[in-house]
């Protein structure tokens, strides 16, 4: 056996401190203290004879020996993972952690989540919220709900994806300014401020064109937002449009707060993928979940 494998201890805080560029949130994450994790990694680069990070400001980056070493450890660590998921298995009771986008936690899947936990009383979930895809594989989450086809994370390409379904988009605006700017085509658009959400990511310029409408990007006024919930206050009072789907609107327009003046939808639209580890050691936990989540979807094949 490589006499440097005893290094594995240190390889463990390399492999959090890497992924996290920090010490101080490595050892938030491994429950020790920032000099416990400095004096492990310092221990390391003695005993192989490399510099592994350098300080940049607040961070710790690697190095060009760092990262070839982070890659492997990385893959490493998965493989050992994936072996005592192999091999051990939680059962179906207990903490399932599930992360959505906020707009999908709070309009769709907040208010049905009630039902699965009517059938399933000892499965507590979780709901993380974030517009920062998780890392499954690194604990992050359990399974992921998501908007398009990835999460955009390189060490979690092995995921299982499930496509859940799609919905088309369509402008909202408020009663107000609709009737304020007697809107009755869609071009009229161009002249009130168009609003985007950064969970969103649905193009104007896609719903112009589907319209059969020419739109200068740089003479339209945009509001770019942080979440759903600020967007959809944004339209309600009165300041502008929104592209989103019937589901996601449904409560604000049944209340009367929004409209859709026109039928006139964008698709492809917004596409909902379910994403988690096939080989995780909660799998039959989130069976339960997923064996719920397509049949509140199935009768319909799209929410309502």
């Amino acid at each position: 056996m490589d006499a440097r494998l005893h290094h594995l201890p240190g390889l463990r805080y390399f492999e959090v401190a890497a992924r996290l560029n920090s010490y101080s949130r490595a050892a938030e994450e491994l429950f020790i203290s920032q000099a416990a994790v400095s004096q492990k990694i310092r221990q390391l680069e003695d005993g192989l004879g490399c510099k592994l990070f350098v300080r940049d400001g607040r961070e710790m980056r690697l190095t060009e020996q760092g990262k070839i070493l982070f890659k492997h450890v990385s893959q490493g660590f998965e493989t050992i993972v994936s072996g005592l998921n192999q091999i051990q298995n939680e059962p179906v009771e207990g903490l399932l952690c599930v992360s959505s986008t906020p707009s999908f936690a709070s309009r769709w899947l907040l208010p049905r989540l009630w039902k699965f936990s009517t059938q399933h009383p000892n499965i507590p979930i979780r709901i993380i919220t974030s517009c920062d895809a998780p890392r499954i594989k690194q604990g992050d989450a359990d399974l992921a709900i998501w908007q398009g086809d990835d999460l955009d994370i390189n060490n979690d390409q092995k995921l299982h994806k499930e496509f859940l379904f799609e919905e088309t988009i369509y402008p909202f605006c408020s009663p107000n300014l609709a009737k304020s700017i007697a809107l009755t085509k869609p071009e009229q658009l161009l002249n009130t401020w168009l609003i985007h959400y950064e969970s969103g990511g649905y193009p104007w310029q896609s719903w112009f064109a589907q319209a059969g409408v020419t739109m200068n990007k740089e003479s339209v006024r945009w509001m770019d937002v942080s979440t759903f919930d600020h967007a959809m206050n944004a339209v309600m009072a009165g300041h502008g449009a929104c592209l989103v789907s019937d589901s996601l609107a449904a409560d604000y327009v049944e209340r009367g707060l929004l409209i859709k003046p026109f039928d006139l939808g964008m698709t492809p639209g917004i596409q909902f993928n379910l994403f988690y580890d096939s080989e995780s050691t909660r799998r039959n936990r989130i069976q339960a979940f997923v064996n719920w989540l397509t049949s509140e979807i199935s009768p319909s094949q799209s929410p309502s």
